[in-house]
């Protein structure tokens, strides 16, 4: 029997990993241990997401201590135990666990995994404007062809495109 975090090949059930995340706090250590890539104190953590909390820098005492005790008590002990994170009660440190890497689509949507979203779109935005300006006659851009323009721009948005597939797909095998 299989315990009730994991599916058959060991991986974290998806209805898991979405109550993992459903919690601000969590999401907000894993992003933390994402964006620093080392082991972090507790205390750190805690600061850090009473600072995002509070809105304030440094957070008010009463909110890092209600983190602290939050992320000791519950947050870290749960993110232990699917192997999230790896937690020493004792040293009061915390690192990303073996299991971490499944999150990561779920985590670094939008954000990591979409360096090239932006170029893409400037790409666009520079090919429509270059014929508009030559449908409208401007001197240098009426003597090109709009369709040629209008191809150079879709097939440097597709490549820019399938590079950005690329390294979605790498990233989530």
């Amino acid at each position: 029997m299989r315990p009730f975090d994991s599916q058959d090949d060991g991986t974290l059930d998806e209805a898991v990993i979405h109550d993992v995340l459903r919690n601000e706090r969590r999401r907000l250590v894993l992003e933390r241990l994402h964006e620093t890539g080392d082991t972090q104190a507790v205390g750190e953590l805690a600061e850090h997401i009473a600072e995002v909390e509070s809105g304030e820098s440094p957070p008010p005492r009463n909110v890092r201590q209600s983190v602290y005790i939050s992320l000791h008590q519950t947050h870290l002990p749960k993110l232990d135990t699917l192997h999230i994170v790896a937690y020493d009660s004792t040293a009061k440190i915390v690192s990303l666990g073996r299991s971490a890497v499944e999150l990561d689509p779920y985590l670094l949507d939008g954000r990591k995994d979409r360096p090239y979203a932006m170029l893409t779109f400037t790409t666009c935005l520079v090919g429509l404007t270059l014929v508009l300006a030559g449908w409208m006659g401007i001197p240098v851009l009426a003597g090109m062809d709009p369709r040629l323009v209008a191809v150079v721009t879709l097939v440097l948005v597709a490549l820019v495109s399938g590079l950005e597939l690329g390294l979605l797909t790498r990233n989530r095998i």
